[in-house]
This record gives C-alpha cells, sequence and structure tokens, in this order.
C-alpha cells in the first residue's frame, strides 16, 4: 500500500443475517483526492460510508486510514485517526445557535465538558474555533441564530463546519445535496470546493450527477453491493457496464 493513501478499503465485504451487503470492494483514495460514490438505489452506497465510518464493522476485508488498520475500531476510534462524516439526514441542535452548535463539536475535540447547557468563558478556545470554522462555510453572519431556523442548506454547512472543528484528514460526506433548494445549491457546493482544496481528503455519495461530476477528481460506481468501476468522471460516463447498470436510472 502506498504511504499517500489517506483510505484503503481491502477486499471489504459485509453479510448481516446470511444476505451480502458489500462483496470484495476494494479501491484505494489519494490523501487530498476527491472521490464521488454513487450507484443505483440500494447498491450499497450508504453501507459503504458506514463500514468506512465504523457504524457497521465488515465481514472480510481491511480497512485502512492514513496507513493504520482500523477495520475493528469503532466509530469514536476512527474519529481520532482524522475520519468525519456528514449524514443524510440533519444532525444540528434546532435550539442552539450556529456558534453553539460548532463549539460543541470543537469542544468535543479539545476535550472536557460538551453540555449544550454549560456556557462557554470568555475568550473560550472552543469559541473561537467554532467562529473560525463558520467563517470558513460563509456562515459567520448567523452565528448566533438558532440552527432550527436556517434553510436547508445553511444547515448542510452548518454540519461541515461542525465537522471541521473536529479537525479531520478524510471527509465523507452523505448526500450533502439532498433536500437543499436549488437557490442554496451554488453556495454549498463552493463550501464543498473549499474543503477539498484546503488539502483534505474527500468522499461524496450524491445524487445530484451534475454537482458530483463537477466536483471530484473520480468516480465509483457501486452496484448490487460490488464495486462496478472506479475512474474519472469522463471515463465512468461513458463505460457501458456503468450505463447499463444505471438503465431506468437517472444518469
Amino acid at each position: 500500500m502506498e504511504d499517500r493513501s489517506a483510505l484503503v478499503l481491502d477486499a471489504v465485504g459485509l453479510q448481516i443475517g446470511g444476505a451480502r451487503i458489500l462483496h470484495d470492494v476494494s479501491f484505494e483514495v489519494a490523501t487530498g483526492e476527491m472521490v464521488g460514490v454513487i450507484g443505483p438505489n440500494g447498491a450499497g452506497k450508504t453501507t459503504l460510508f458506514n463500514v468506512i465510518s465504523g457504524v457497521l464493522i465488515p465481514t472480510s476485508g481491511r480497512v485502512l486510514l492514513a496507513g493504520k488498520d482500523v477495520t475493528s475500531r469503532k466509530v469514536h476510534q476512527r474519529a481520532r485517526v482524522g475520519l468525519g462524516r456528514t449524514f443524510q439526514t440533519s444532525s444540528v441542535f434546532p435550539g442552539l445557535s450556529a456558534r453553539e452548535n460548532v463549539r460543541l463539536a470543537a469542544q468535543s475535540k479539545l476535550g472536557g465538558a460538551t453540555s449544550p447547557w454549560r456556557m462557554p468563558r470568555a475568550g473560550d478556545e472552543a469559541t473561537a474555533v467554532a467562529m473560525r470554522c463558520l467563517d470558513e462555510v460563509e456562515l459567520a453572519h448567523h452565528a448566533g441564530t438558532d440552527a432550527g431556523v436556517l434553510s436547508h442548506g445553511d444547515k448542510r454547512k452548518l454540519e461541515i463546519a461542525m465537522l471541521l472543528a473536529t479537525e479531520p484528514e478524510v471527509v465523507l460526506l452523505d448526500e450533502p445535496m439532498a433536500g437543499v433548494g436549488s437557490g442554496d445549491v451554488a453556495g454549498l457546493v463552493e463550501v464543498i470546493r473549499r474543503l477539498h482544496r484546503s488539502g483534505r481528503t474527500v468522499l461524496m455519495v450524491e445524487h445530484h450527477m451534475e454537482v458530483l461530476l463537477g466536483l471530484v477528481d473520480r468516480v465509483a460506481v457501486m452496484h448490487h453491493g460490488e464495486l462496478l468501476a472506479i475512474d474519472t468522471p469522463k471515463a465512468v460516463m461513458a463505460d457501458t457496464a456503468v450505463q447499463q447498470a444505471y438503465l431506468g436510472e437517472t444518469v
């Protein structure tokens, strides 16, 4: 395995109750690379993310992060190695301000109490980190706004700010455009592009194909729990096997 690989999936398989969910999935993601993960509904995309992030433990194969075998490690242990993830559904505290949401994420990284009811001290380091991360996703002007009243696109930006506060090296974005209004797409795309340009390694599942193909370096195609192809966006979209897999789907 090359030292430059931020993430390695080595013959990863998953069986649940005798059913084969993932089978022999192998690919590497270089440090600083952005890879999109696509596939028809039920292809195993979210399951793959669950295996990478530690929500599910594979029944065969290995998962390596920065050269470390994390196959049997739990979610929080993988976070310590530098893995961060957003989910399809919003995971913010709606009754807390944007700043407080990110401050809690920063505090979990810095150590110490993480209760949302604990007021920060003046000059609190976690609050400073929160403001820096909000600025990075262009939400500093909403720092005092309750997360629950933000637009869906801004909630997605807030989730990315919370992720940034934990200082991940490898980021998994699970359908970041899901539910986002057309007016918020361009701003969110720019935030994701900036996240990538910062040097972080990014894997993204996204059904908004035009957005995904315009962002990623390579595309991994999942089908029936297997890796069907992984190549540049142009090569993947021209692949006959990929086109057949998507027959009846919007590509």
